[in-house]
């Protein structure tokens, strides 16, 4: 058992823990965590690698018997600290659910301030020294993405909560919309021909598109097969291959200067710079949970 005077503070992964304030950071930015969650992550940071009991947290919660439906309150709990976690029941990194008896803290824990007097650098293996387990090992790849462009893109805590069925949706119409570009762009070659050949470089520009766009086919049916179906690890294997797609979707975005035949030159450049913000929203969506496995309120209904 820990010394109650001793400073309670925990880092995990990205996040660190205050029990003195009740303050939950993600790399300085604190998260919204309410008391009873809070409390519960303590009681689990407590014991990394141990069964906690849904009876053992529930007398922590309401030691004087308040009278209340202890298994809603506890699911409740552990739902409120998975969303600020950006943790899943499914798949988890942090909390792993055992069905019918409790959870456990799965992820390494440094409890800060304990060795404040020694300067030994063990503290600080938290990326070399300690062999993760495999739930701590798919954490590394899921934030390091976000990590790396912190300072330019919107992190998940960030980003506004939205039901599932609709970050989905709209993120496989995004997925329909470049198919769309680029089918019609291969079944009116002639068209486009014609209107590019007075540019500069006209047979480079053709062959681009034309290879671009049978290339991208593939993918966009990938991605979209993958959200619909909600293919395992697809959020981290997306924030893997967003940099790649990145310079093909910002060159199409010039795609509706391709119906100048049919459009005026303003409207081309209005689409063109909506098209051009697409990338970062399908991002978004999915950090907001497109294509996520399941929701960790389902797993926790269903597992309780």
């Amino acid at each position: 058992m820990q010394d109650p005077e001793s400073p309670r503070r925990y880092r995990f992964g990205a996040f660190e823990a205050d029990a003195s304030t009740g303050e939950l950071r993600r790399q300085g930015i604190r998260l919204r965590l309410n008391a009873q969650p809070f409390q519960v992550l303590c009681l689990l940071l407590d014991r990394p690698g141990e069964l906690l009991t849904r009876d053992e947290i529930a007398h922590q919660l309401w030691p004087d018997g308040v009278n209340v439906d202890a298994d809603h309150g506890v699911n409740s709990a552990v739902n409120r600290i998975r969303e600020a976690l950006n943790d899943s029941a499914s798949s988890p990194r942090f909390i792993e659910t055992l069905a019918r008896r409790g959870y456990r803290f799965v992820a390494p824990v440094e409890r800060l301030g304990e060795n404040s007097s020694n300067p030994d650098p063990s503290p600080a293996p938290d990326k070399q020294n300690i062999s993760p387990s495999p739930a701590s090992a798919d954490s590394t790849p899921q934030s390091t993405p976000t990590e790396n462009t912190h300072h330019i893109l919107a992190t998940p805590e960030e980003l506004p909560k939205i039901s599932h069925p609709v970050a989905q949706n709209l993120f496989l119409l995004f997925q329909v919309m470049y198919l769309a570009f680029y089918i019609g762009a291969l079944a009116n070659l002639a068209e486009i021909e014609d209107l590019i050949t007075p540019l500069s470089r006209p047979t480079l520009i053709f062959t681009t598109l034309i290879v671009t766009a049978a290339a991208l086919i593939p993918v966009r049916a990938f991605l979209f097969c993958a959200v619909l179906f909600r293919a395992p690890r697809l959020r981290e294997k997306y924030l893997r291959v967003w940099p790649f797609l990145l310079p093909f979707d910002v060159l199409w975005s010039l795609s509706p200067f391709l119906l100048l035949h049919h459009i005026n030159f303003g409207l081309a450049l209005a689409c063109t710079a909506l098209l051009a913000w697409s990338p970062f929203v399908q991002r978004s969506l999915i950090l907001m949970g497109a294509g996520a496995p399941t929701s960790p309120r389902h797993s926790e209904r269903s597992e309780a």
